[in-house]
């Protein structure tokens, strides 16, 4: 099935954003490398942690910008070491781009690196409850 027969509905007026968002994750979704883990440390809380085992902080970068979480990790070209060097090489050595679409309101409190694991922990501060009376006017 086709999603964004979804949002051509007449009654779903103004959900362009929601159809890009839609397809931003679908994007994401196929990432596979590093692999990581979401939390819910309740009260709206997450955590994000993802497996950067061999990178450090200077090798690591997280920005937010339009709502869209980006972990990004580089490595550096120059090793002391060749390919030659190795008998077997199962952990990867490769730089990664990895992206979350956070919701309305998600923010990032901050960002650990810890035993070769990258937390990233969201907060989703409770909206205040607005209320609005639409007055109704008479034609003529």
């Amino acid at each position: 099935m086709n999603r964004s027969l979804i949002f051509d509905s007449p009654f779903l007026l103004g959900f362009e954003h929601t159809r890009n968002l839609i397809e931003r994750a679908s994007k994401a979704a196929a990432e596979s490398y590093p692999p990581y883990n979401v939390e819910d440390r309740g009260d709206g809380a997450l955590r994000i942690t993802l497996a950067v085992a061999g990178f450090s902080p200077d090798q690591l970068s997280v920005t937010v910008e339009d709502r869209q979480l980006t972990v990004a990790g580089r490595r550096d070209g120059g090793g002391a070491k060749t390919e030659e060097a190795y008998l077997h090489r199962g952990i990867a050595a490769r730089g990664f781009l990895r992206s979350f679409v956070l919701a309305d309101g998600m923010v990032v409190d901050g960002a650990t690196l810890e035993h070769g694991l990258l937390h990233i922990d969201l907060a989703r501060p409770k909206p205040e409850t607005r209320m609005q009376t639409i007055p109704i006017r008479t034609a003529g």
